[in-house]
């Protein structure tokens, strides 16, 4: 941890700080492929980058997809990974020339020669290993946001990103649309003001959470290595449709709602308004009892639904409020949108059969801005402002716009490190957006803090019950140094410790 100073959150390093700073680092230390070398067909290393695979369904599926389908034709998916047969057969079926392993460990140990990069897309308990074993080896990163489980972790890949020279992307491809470029030239244009508040909310979750680990332990799928999922968690039974999806809601592997939609969400605000770690995080969450006085805590799983406050400094000294909501919490209405529409859909994303995914509003001195997820859809309102506005593209576009967010960093990857600029590097941006994103899911775990008393009460008698001595404060953070300072056993989920035989989390 010494030879990299964390950075505060006065630094607030923008990209072009970091594109700067690196620049003057050394040049990466390109891998050429065993199998590209000599003979017939002989592919320059410049030409073409080699990936491995982590992870094969669900996100993983869409990351390859992209890769393999980049304009320029200049990625190859070299090796394939899952746990989970049931995952990976589609893939192998796909690109049946890809060497394949259910062991990430093993894949890098014998195969780290002949591949250049690395695309990680597995549950997000496991992500932390995986990508710094692989920026250790020298190969470029496409991580799944969040970039981690932990806060701790967080802060280890940002340092290791810059420490091994190597091209990191988060997968939060709405970091690359044209509604972020759009809503950077209307803020810059000066058409909302001072912006003093942020909203981001999202319906997620739409897995189960609120409720207790079941009792009963239910028949491993004979194509799932279950111990190798397992990973860096501690060691407990299988349950029923704990994958592909529903291991999000348990703290143990997933990191919730905020974790899924966070960085979508919260990415537009961080980027555009170059903020740093939050000071203060605040708020509340839905809990479930079976009855007065009676065990129905789940400490174990997320809430149904919550409300966050984040305080901020902006760069300009100024406060700013972001306020994260989820499980169908929503804002006050606008008066801006007519009562018979659904401000979801006028302000976001148009919801799907299951879901609404996300939105964001921006609030100014003197307007207002929403997008969807990931900065898509850019509003002004009222919105009959969308018509007569006019303002001149200054940022040039990602071609491909979202699609871009992966092409970019392939391009980027065979470049080679600080020769191109991506979305979403570690350093800078992805690393300290997903350290807030987990603030939030501190405070969310302290919520849930408890300690069993006995009271006398004057119409009931003895009773037994709990207090929550964690919840209704607000957490004061010191970002640089991964604390806080105001309530000691918050602190306890800054950093896990890992199940024996994984080891722990070194640069």
């Amino acid at each position: 941890m010494e030879e990299n100073k964390t950075r505060t959150a006065g630094e607030n390093l923008s990209r072009k700080d970091f594109i700067r700073k690196s620049a003057i680092a050394a040049a990466s230390f390109y891998i050429v492929p065993r199998f590209v070398l000599g003979g017939k067909g002989y592919t320059a290393p410049s030409d073409k980058l080699y990936i491995a695979a982590v992870g094969c369904g669900g996100e993983a599926e869409s990351d390859i997809h992209h890769f393999a389908t980049a304009p320029k034709k200049n990625a190859q998916i070299a090796f394939l990974c899952d746990v989970d047969d049931r995952m990976a057969a589609p893939r192998r079926k796909e690109f049946p020339k890809a060497g394949f392993y259910h062991d990430w460990r093993e894949m890098f140990d014998k195969e780290h020669k002949n591949f250049d990069a690395v695309t990680v897309a597995i549950p997000d308990h496991n992500h932390a290993p995986v990508g710094l074993r692989a920026m250790q080896m020298k190969k470029h990163l496409y991580l799944q946001k969040p970039l981690t489980h932990d806060i701790y972790e967080a802060r280890i890949l940002t340092e290791a990103s810059e420490k091994y020279q190597v091209v990191t992307q988060m997968g939060d491809q709405g970091a690359s649309c044209d509604g972020m470029r759009t809503m950077r030239e209307w803020f810059e244009a000066g058409l909302i003001g001072d912006i003093e508040k942020v909203y981001c909310w999202t319906d997620r979750p739409v897995w189960p959470q609120g409720i207790a680990w079941p009792k009963t332990a239910a028949p491993i799928p004979k194509e799932l290595k279950w111990d190798l999922w397992l990973g860096t968690a501690k060691q407990t039974n299988y349950i029923d449709n704990l994958v592909p999806f529903n291991w999000r809601g348990w703290w143990e592997f997933g990191t919730g709602a905020l974790g899924d939609m966070g960085c979508h969400i919260m990415g537009p605000p961080f980027k555009l308004l170059g903020l740093g770690y939050p000071t203060e995080v605040s708020g509340s969450a839905s809990t479930v009892y079976k009855g007065i006085f009676k065990e129905g805590i789940y400490p174990e799983s997320g809430p149904v639904s919550s409300s966050i406050k984040f305080k901020f400094t902006q760069q300009s000294g100024k406060p700013l409020d972001l306020y994260w909501m989820d499980g169908g919490i929503i804002p006050e209405r606008l008066n801006e949108i007519d009562p018979s529409l659904n401000m979801n859909e006028i302000l976001g994303d148009i919801p799907s059969e299951n879901d609404f995914e996300g939105c964001t509003l921006f609030v100014g001195t003197k307007g207002k801005v929403s997008c969807g997820w990931g900065g898509s859809h850019p509003r002004l309102l009222p919105l009959k402002l969308n018509k007569d506005v006019k303002v001149p593209e200054k940022y040039p576009r990602v071609p491909g716009g979202m699609d871009g967010h992966w092409w970019q960093w392939v391009d980027a990857s065979i470049a080679g490190y600080s020769k191109m600029e991506v979305d979403s590097p570690f350093f800078g941006y992805a690393g300290p957006l997903t350290e807030t994103v987990l603030m939030g899911n501190l405070l969310l775990r302290t919520f849930d803090l408890q300690e069993k008393i006995k009271r006398k009460d004057p119409v009931y008698g003895n009773m037994e019950g709990y207090k929550f001595s964690g919840r209704y404060t607000a957490l004061k953070w010191d970002g640089e140094n991964m604390k806080i300072t105001n309530f000691e056993p918050a602190n306890q989920y800054i950093k896990r410790e890992y199940r024996k035989g994984w080891g722990e989390l070194k640069l």
